[in-house]
């Protein structure tokens, strides 16, 4: 049971609420703020005591305000996925058992080249240049591609 159950049926369950909810917090921690003062900035901005009675752009108004106030947030890092890492070292490691027969003298390029074009779809026309960026999906697909690459250079083979 919530808290607040009158005002279930107005705040949707959203999984980005909870980033906002740790924004707020972490910019109340920053800016040095006492519990009255960050409810008063609530209440003020949002219209609310409480962060989760308030909408999400009330909560982007609040987050706003603390921006002006000289909050500034430090920008997120961007992790390859401990379950890609393994795809990516793999693909690295079929593109070093090929390079013999890549004709190209940027081996480097050369793999960011078939990367991308191994990973263009309709919804991404330009592809994923680099194998660190892909997804488990694209990885799987470089990976069968560089696969079906050297058995037919290995089939050359006399």
């Amino acid at each position: 049971m919530t808290r607040r159950p009158h005002l279930v049926q107005h705040v949707s369950a959203n999984p980005g609420r909870n980033v906002i909810y740790a924004k707020l917090h972490i910019a109340q921690k920053e800016l040095g703020l006492d519990d009255d003062s960050y409810r008063d900035i609530l209440q003020r901005v949002g219209g609310h005591y409480h962060a989760k009675d308030m909408s999400i752009s009330g909560l982007e108004a609040v987050l706003a305000e603390f921006k002006r106030l000289g909050w500034k947030p430090k920008p997120g890092t961007r992790r390859t996925p401990d379950s890609v890492k393994g795809q990516v070292r793999m693909i690295y490691g079929i593109w070093k058992d090929l390079e013999p027969y890549v004709r190209a003298s940027d081996r480097l390029a050369a793999l960011r080249s078939f990367v991308q074009r191994q990973t263009k779809t309709i919804a991404n026309p330009q592809g994923v240049t680099a194998p660190e960026f892909l997804d488990a999906a694209q990885a799987n697909r470089v990976i069968e591609g560089l696969k079906d690459w050297l058995r037919r250079e290995k089939e050359k083979q006399p």
